[in-house]
């Protein structure tokens, strides 16, 4: 009797999980076909903005491609957590950036050669940023431009509005002010991006970055890339998740910015502020670069 009812209990939970399963699964397929249907008129502007029907096409009907609600709503919710960027400065770190600087000193002499930049602040840069490229982010790069540009449309845009949490989110208006200003932004981003990928023959549905779109060891915007992107190692592309090439394209962005050697410190902080405008992330940059040189 009791090898029985323990067998039916078996069996009774094995249907409950299938029937579950059964249950999620429409779901999650009918999360990515609603992706797919907003994207239809991003496709269409982005057509007609000349990039290629036919690649276009093959990138929007990609099972990754979907409307990436998750990560996006990062941009509308109340949000009190700050960014702790001390403990970069902890002498853990420091060490590991003087050996980052041993192991890419080529790289970094020959930015500072080209560019007039201080290798000890493009190393801080990397360090606060992805910490020597090891966090570059997990979000799909495409997901996140395309999901923010199809704000544009009011069924999207509604969508999103609905997926918030209610006690967290921005006030309808402001709500829709935000999505005006990073819908026209993230769609100027999406063509840097499709225009990036395409010159140096990379797929973008598999290139992953922060939730903002970031990309690669500096966290360059795509637009960045394509402005003040540099061919580091001689290779021919730009790819900033090599070592090299971030380095030089961030030699390259801070030069654009009016970087020269020998500049005082209050110079080097307008110039970083525009990498991050947060004095405190401009602090931290210049202060590691003063431990790196000790």
């Amino acid at each position: 009797m009791k090898k029985t009812a323990s067998r039916r209990l078996k069996n009774t939970a094995f249907a409950v999980f299938i029937i579950l399963l059964s249950g999620l699964l429409p779901i999650t397929t009918a999360a990515k076909d609603i992706g797919k249907e907003y994207f239809k008129p991003l496709q269409a502007r982005l057509i007609a903005d000349g990039f290629a029907p036919k690649w276009i096409k093959t990138i929007y009907t990609d099972d990754e491609v979907y409307f990436e609600s998750k990560g996006v709503s990062l941009y509308f919710l109340h949000n009190e957590a700050t960014l702790d960027y001390k403990k970069m400065t902890k002498k853990s770190w420091i060490r590991e950036g003087k050996v980052y600087m041993r192991e890419q000193a080529i790289a970094l002499d020959n930015a500072r050669s080209k560019f007039g930049v201080d290798p000890n602040v493009i190393t801080a840069i990397i360090l606060v940023e992805t910490k020597f490229g090891r966090f570059v982010g997990t979000r799909s790069i495409i997901n996140t431009l395309s999901t923010m540009a199809s704000l544009t449309e009011a069924s999207p845009r509604e969508y999103l509005w609905e997926q918030l949490p209610k006690d967290r989110r921005y006030e309808r208006n402001r709500y829709d002010q935000k999505a005006d200003q990073k819908s026209e932004w993230a769609y100027n981003e999406l063509k840097a991006f499709l225009t990036y990928t395409s010159q140096h023959q990379m797929d973008p549905v598999t290139i992953k970055g922060s939730y903002a779109g970031a990309l690669g060891i500096a966290q360059f915007m795509p637009s960045n890339i394509l402005a003040y992107g540099k061919d580091g190692d001689g290779d021919g592309r730009i790819d900033l998740f090599q070592d090299a090439d971030s380095i030089h394209s961030i030699a390259s962005y801070l030069k654009h910015y009016g970087w020269k050697p020998g500049i005082d410190r209050k110079t080097a902080f307008k110039v970083v502020y525009h990498y991050n405008h947060s004095k405190y992330y401009v602090n931290t940059i210049l202060k590691i670069a003063e431990l790196l040189k000790g």
